[in-house]
């Protein structure tokens, strides 16, 4: 099976049409990019991230960015552990100093924050038990069960041979083993999460989950652009609010 993977346009487009209510900026962190888009716009922008990238700079880079976009709330995908709307530790592929930044005072507009792997989830969801990885520079990683979502932080679990799932999943693992391991070690730990979790649906996100060249029996891809769905589903459905979560494919 070869996975089958939309333009870019055409998820930024179905994305930007995802919300009513408000114009939301979604905001994705990641460790090697931080991408945008706003309700209304068809095109993703994005701004360099990386170790050196501190909460404060994002924000002023993300502002340049999208000065000529109109938004009145934003969401914001965080690369860690978030609870009651706040990040809880360091993102462990950038810089220090995000933990107690006011990202609301920063930006001068209400802001929600969430697990950067949970706003995709959120946009990826169709039904049933989906568990969403997230394969980046780190590895992103939630649960939906029946409309409710459950944030989850398996990056840094012990995988195998001393090292953890982010080390064999993420981007170093692809730089270390190469796509032939890199890929294989992605369905084998695909295959254990799944049985763990009980998952009838497993989804496939982040910047490498395009570098596939198969995918296993009930995985699909979800790309990037389901984090800008997820984000404006945030402000979209008041549900929608942190850690356990409802979202808008629940009955």
């Amino acid at each position: 099976m070869t996975p089958n993977t939309p333009s870019s346009k055409k998820n930024s487009s179905q994305a930007s049409n995802s919300t009513k209510k408000y114009k939301v900026l979604a905001i994705d962190i990641g460790g090697t990019n931080v991408k945008l888009l706003a309700s209304g716009q068809k095109e993703m922008r994005k701004v360099p991230s990386g170790p050196t990238l501190t909460a404060r700079e994002m924000v002023s880079k993300v502002k340049a960015a999208v000065n000529d976009w109109p938004y009145d709330a934003i969401s914001i995908g965080y690369p860690g552990p978030v609870v009651q709307g706040r990040p809880i530790s360091e993102p462990f592929n950038l810089a220090p100093g995000w933990v107690k930044f006011d990202f609301r005072k920063a930006f001068s507009k209400p802001v929600k924050i969430i697990n950067d792997a949970a706003m995709q989830a959120i946009g990826s969801y169709k039904k049933g038990r989906m568990l969403f990885l997230g394969l980046g520079t780190g590895l992103g990683s939630a649960m939906i069960v029946d409309g409710v979502l459950q944030p989850m932080e398996l990056a840094h679990l012990p995988y195998k041979k001393g090292r953890t799932y982010e080390d064999y999943l993420g981007k170093r693992g692809l730089e270390r083993l190469g796509h032939k391991k890199w890929q294989k070690n992605v369905f084998e730990a695909v295959a254990q999460l799944r049985q763990a979790v009980q998952a009838d649906d497993v989804v496939l996100g982040g910047g490498n989950a395009k570098k596939l060249t198969d995918l296993p029996a009930g995985v699909r891809l979800g790309g990037n652009n389901n984090a800008f769905i997820g984000g404006f589903r945030m402000w979209q459905d008041e549900t929608v609010r942190h850690g356990i979560v409802r979202t808008a494919g629940s009955k």
